[in-house]
């Protein structure tokens, strides 16, 4: 791993666990074993380092809760998928986010003192929501849940969800208690199916 790749990872860790603005580029430095030039050398400013971040938080994220959805042929079992991949390949992976879901961590504390940088975030969450909702639609449209089932409501309460076991995981890292939430949102699908 190259200096700049080492900086980024540190800070992710970082990130996840204490957040972007209580983190210091001194605690980044000391994590990544770099001079102030060392840093300096790679971002112009910590904010450049929260968009590295970011991307390189997004990435992970989609290698990890995508990971072989598109070997599925029905949406409805790609929406399942992507649950227990959220569950035990993301949210469980303490080598990049010891701290929990990043995402979570730093919308909330974003979200009133840099809003432009929470707002980043959100684009995140959009996507997802999307993503669920077209998943739905086509299973819906392949006759996989009810006619009835309206998507839009059904992804609010998966996204919800989602984001719900993400807080509770990060407060009290019980996998048992982040099994059930999961499990019960995969319930919940399994009951408008056909």
């Amino acid at each position: 791993m190259n200096r700049k790749d080492k900086i980024i990872h540190e800070s992710l860790k970082l990130f996840s666990l204490k957040g972007f603005i209580s983190t210091s580029i001194q605690d980044i430095m000391t994590a990544a074993g770099v001079s102030k030039g060392g840093f300096y050398n790679h971002f112009k400013s910590k904010e450049e380092l929260f968009h590295a971040v970011l991307r390189e938080s997004q990435k992970n994220w989609r290698a990890r809760c995508l990971f072989n959805l598109d070997q599925l042929a029905r949406p409805i079992d790609q929406v399942r998928t992507l649950l227990m991949n959220y569950k035990d390949r993301y949210l469980k992976d303490t080598e990049h986010f010891p701290g929990g879901c990043i995402f979570i961590t730093l919308s909330v504390e974003l979200d009133d003192q840099l809003p432009h940088l929470s707002t980043e975030i959100n684009k995140g969450f959009i996507g997802l929501k999307r993503m669920i909702n077209r998943l739905l639609l086509e299973a819906k449209e392949a006759g996989e849940v009810n006619a009835g089932v309206n998507t839009v409501n059904v992804t609010e309460m998966i996204f919800s969800g989602m984001l719900g076991a993400s807080v509770i995981y990060g407060t009290d890292k019980s996998s048992e208690n982040l099994d059930r939430t999961i499990n019960c949102l995969i319930e919940y699908l399994n009951s408008l199916s056909r």
